[in-house]
């Protein structure tokens, strides 16, 4: 560790589906947080760590802030405020394949505030600068800089792996000297249960319209390792509820004849397997909760 060592955190803000998912996996080098072509899809902050020889980077990865229609959208916008507070530096994605707009200019008004009470540095992150050509890409670090006062602005792709590094290294720059926060080799605090009920979510999200996303909510009711299986060979048995408002969405989620759920069932333990290093049997069931996301008993029960 180097005599000038940095550590701390750093947040990534945006409006829904900016690529802050994708590009904190890209930073990370491997999945650690849920990523979707549908907008508001992660729920929970989860934390990738970054750690090179000069510093450790902790990435929290927040829901999209947005213009609240229910309790749910209420709670994810607060969750995003207190976690700006407490964070070193912030990264405003800002995608380049999209015109910035009311959402963006929301969101810069927010942070502008924040820099004002708490002198936070901002940098402006023109994500999916891949989807692009030069001449629009440089129009839009234009708008960009025009929205606000940022302490610097830089485009990226994570899907490509453009300049992934160089952010990583910017965002770096400005943390306060410190020792390591967390051992070499770990890549996220989140708990596995967590992670878990993130990639059946993921899963179950893929090819579904926009309302879907905000409706779905996924718990973890039990894992437990198989009896009388072999040392070499284990298994573990995860069950795991998908809850939707309305007997509709179950139908959609289920499919004819149970096929899409099969589907979502063999994408989601994939994950599962690389993520936990062994053979898992998974147990999905879908439930009603009719208008949970209203209702702050049920959101509660479900882990918001």
């Amino acid at each position: 560790m180097t005599q000038d060592f940095r550590a701390g955190f750093a947040c990534l803000v945006g409006r829904p589906n900016a690529g802050k998912s994708t590009l904190t996996n890209a930073m990370v080098g491997q999945k650690v947080a849920i990523t979707s072509s549908k907008p508001q899809t992660t729920r929970h902050t989860i934390r990738g760590i970054v750690t090179s020889e000069s510093g450790q980077l902790i990435l929290v990865d927040t829901p999209g802030l947005h213009k609240p229609r229910t309790l749910l959208g209420q709670r994810l916008n607060d969750m995003v405020r207190e976690t700006l507070l407490e964070v070193d530096v912030i990264g405003f994605c800002l995608p380049a394949d999209q015109r910035i707009g009311p959402g963006d200019a929301y969101i810069a008004r927010e942070l502008t505030e924040l820099m004002a009470a708490k002198r936070t540095p901002v940098v402006a992150l023109a994500t999916k600068s891949d989807r692009v050509d030069k001449q629009r890409l440089a129009e839009h670090l234009i708008a960009i800089d025009r929205l606000g006062e940022w302490a610097a602005i830089i485009p990226c792709s994570a899907v490509r792996g453009d300049q992934v590094g160089e952010v990583t290294s910017l965002l770096a720059s400005y943390l306060p000297l410190s020792p390591m926060l967390y051992p070499d080799g770990v890549l996220t605090d989140e708990p596995q249960i967590i992670m878990i009920a993130e990639l059946v979510r993921e899963a179950a999200l893929e090819g579904l319209d926009d309302e879907m996303p905000h409706s779905l909510a996924v718990v973890v009711e039990e894992m437990l390792a198989r009896a009388g299986r072999p040392e070499i060979s284990p298994m573990l048995d995860v069950r795991v509820n998908v809850f939707v408002e309305r007997s509709s969405q179950k139908a959609i989620i289920i499919g004819k004849g149970g096929a899409r759920l099969r589907e979502v069932g063999t994408t989601a333990r994939k994950g599962i397997e690389a993520l936990l290093g062994q053979r898992i049997y998974l147990d999905l069931h879908v439930k009603v909760a009719k208008d949970w996301q209203r209702d702050p008993k049920q959101l509660q029960r479900l882990g918001f």
